[in-house]
């Protein structure tokens, strides 16, 4: 039996949306929940350091920040392509790139 899968997000986020895109390279049917930011649900208590989107949760179990995210999605839902590089090092380019474009470019959600 397959496990539930949420994800907790907001449309406009640009970290959901990476979410969003590792979800469906790896073929994961998953429930989406809308979140209002300015009256923060109870579901976001899943996240109770920072109480922000997106927050996956599989089987009951929360993961929270976009990258830990995908790199758990990469993970869980090995068969396919991978989506990340297997070389270390191109791993840590990627990790680099996408916290660069996280700090600079992208709003506080």
């Amino acid at each position: 039996m397959a496990k539930a899968v949420v994800l907790l997000d907001l449309w406009v986020s640009p970290f959901g949306q990476r979410c969003q895109i590792a979800l469906a390279e790896k073929g994961v049917a998953y429930e989406y929940k809308e979140q209002d930011l300015s009256n923060k649900s109870p579901s976001l208590q899943a996240n109770p350091v920072h109480k922000k989107i997106p927050v996956l949760i599989h089987d009951c179990k929360p993961v929270r920040e976009s990258l830990i995210i995908v790199q758990y999605i990469d993970k869980v839902w090995s068969d396919g392509a991978p989506l990340l590089p297997t070389d270390p090092y191109a791993r840590a380019q990627v990790w680099f790139w996408g916290d660069f474009i996280d700090k600079k470019f992208t709003p506080d959600i």
